[in-house]
C-alpha cells in the first residue's frame, strides 16, 4: 500500500503541515489557561447563551408572577421589585465585567495573529524582492530589456519596517497639522 503522503501533492502536504502547526498551538495555548480564564470563558459563554436567556425568562417570570399577586399560595416577598431590579443589576455588573475580561482576552489574542501576520508579510515582502533581484540580474546576464525594467528596480529595492513605520507616522503628524 502507497505511502499516503508520497501520492499527495507537496502543496497539499505543506497544507497539512500547517493546519498541524495551528492546531498544535491552539491545543497548547487552551492548556496553558489559567484557571481565571477558564472560569471567565465558561461565565461568558453562558451568559451568551439561550439558556441563559431561557433561564432569566424563566426565573425573573416567575418573581414578578409572584410579586404581583397571581399565585396566591405564595407570599408577596419584593411588591416594589426592588430586590429584583437590586439581583439584575449586581448581576449586570459581573456579567459586564467577565465580558471585558474576555474582550481583553481576545484583543490580546487579535494582536498575536497580527504580529503573526505582520511577520509573514515581511517574509513575503522579502522572498519578492529577492526574486526580483535574481529575475534582474538573469535579464540583464542574457541582455534582455523590457517596458518595466525601471519599475523593477524600484520594486527590488527593499523597504523595511522602520521605514514604513516612520512614513506612517509622518504621514499622520503631516494630517494633523
Amino acid at each position: 500500500m502507497p505511502d499516503p503522503q508520497t501520492t499527495e501533492p507537496p502543496e497539499a502536504r505543506r497544507l497539512d503541515r500547517n493546519i498541524r502547526a495551528i492546531l498544535k498551538q491552539r491545543e497548547d495555548a487552551e492548556r496553558n489557561k489559567s484557571v481565571q480564564d477558564r472560569v471567565s470563558e465558561r461565565i461568558t459563554n453562558f451568559a451568551g447563551s439561550l439558556r441563559f436567556i431561557f433561564l432569566h425568562l424563566f426565573l425573573f417570570g416567575i418573581w414578578i408572577v409572584v410579586n404581583l399577586g397571581f399565585l396566591p399560595i405564595v407570599p408577596v416577598f419584593d411588591p416594589t421589585f426592588a430586590t429584583l431590579a437590586m439581583v439584575a443589576s449586581v448581576e449586570a455588573i459581573f456579567i459586564t465585567t467577565f465580558v471585558l475580561i474576555s474582550q481583553n482576552r481576545m484583543a490580546a489574542n487579535d494582536a498575536k495573529r497580527a504580529d503573526l501576520n505582520l511577520q509573514v508579510s515581511l517574509l513575503a515582502e522579502q522572498e519578492a524582492t529577492q526574486l526580483l533581484t535574481l529575475v534582474s540580474a538573469i535579464a540583464d546576464r542574457l541582455d534582455v530589456k523590457t517596458d518595466v525594467d525601471d519599475a523593477i528596480d524600484e520594486l527590488a529595492t527593499e523597504i523595511t519596517p522602520e521605514q514604513v513605520l516612520d512614513r506612517l507616522e509622518e504621514r499622520e503628524s503631516d494630517r494633523s497639522k
